[in-house]
């Protein structure tokens, strides 16, 4: 199965990720999308994570919209 890339992230996510990042910057949010890395950054820099924490969460988000988009599909 393969896991959806940060830049396939649909607009219906971004309700979802500020649910799961609460302390996420809306206006950010976008532009950090097209750049994982930096989006993997901010993440644990506003959630007091450390970037493997970060990196995690990510990929247990992106699956998660993986499978949501299987599911509409």
């Amino acid at each position: 199965m393969a896991v959806l890339s940060s830049t396939k992230v649909k607009a219906e996510s971004l309700p979802r990720m500020q649910n799961r990042f609460p302390y996420l910057q809306k206006k950010m949010v976008p532009s950090l999308l097209q750049d994982r890395e930096a989006f993997i950054k901010h993440l644990a820099t506003t959630h007091q994570l450390t970037l493997t924490e970060a990196r995690e969460e990510v990929e247990d988000f992106l699956f998660i919209e993986g499978l949501l988009e299987e599911v509409d599909d």
